[in-house]
């Protein structure tokens, strides 16, 4: 079985979990002493108190929104999706934003994202002149029609 090592860094960080058997995502929560506000379009970075060990350089935590946030409220992490790649021994942090209208404020201990632990792909970049032709070649945003 693969593991993850994590560390608290705060004597409050909560470890990980997952709310359900089939749930892909552990939840991530907040560490911090008071509240934080997040005003309408504004930006947070919002500590977890916690550090991980990825110790395969071809895996990597993602970040992701939790839905109930996002589709209630508007919040979600700021970059879309975090990455911490397997090298990081950091404090894992989530830079929140609040794309609603109403100011929204995050208590200690909250369930604010959610981690998933995926492989990346690490290929060779090899520079060239020409790429192989397809049949959408150059077709950009909206190339391929609305049906």
């Amino acid at each position: 079985m693969m593991e993850i090592k994590v560390k608290k860094l705060k004597e409050n960080a909560k470890l990980p979990q997952r709310a359900t058997e089939g749930s892909a995502g552990y939840d991530l929560f907040a560490c911090m002493e008071e509240s934080v506000i997040i005003k309408p379009h504004g930006i947070a970075k919002i500590p977890t108190g916690i550090a991980v060990a990825i110790e395969d350089k071809n895996m990597a935590l993602f970040i992701y929104a939790r839905s109930g946030l996002a589709s209630k409220y508007g919040i979600a992490p700021a970059n879309c999706v975090g990455v911490v790649d397997s090298d990081y021994r950091g404090e894992i942090m989530v830079p929140l934003i609040n794309l609603g209208n109403e100011y929204y404020t995050v208590e200690p201990g909250q369930r604010i994202a959610q981690m998933i632990l995926a492989p990346v792909f690490l290929p060779e970049l090899v520079e060239t002149d020409e790429l192989p032709a397809t049949g959408r070649g150059e077709g950009g945003f909206g190339s391929t029609g609305e049906k």
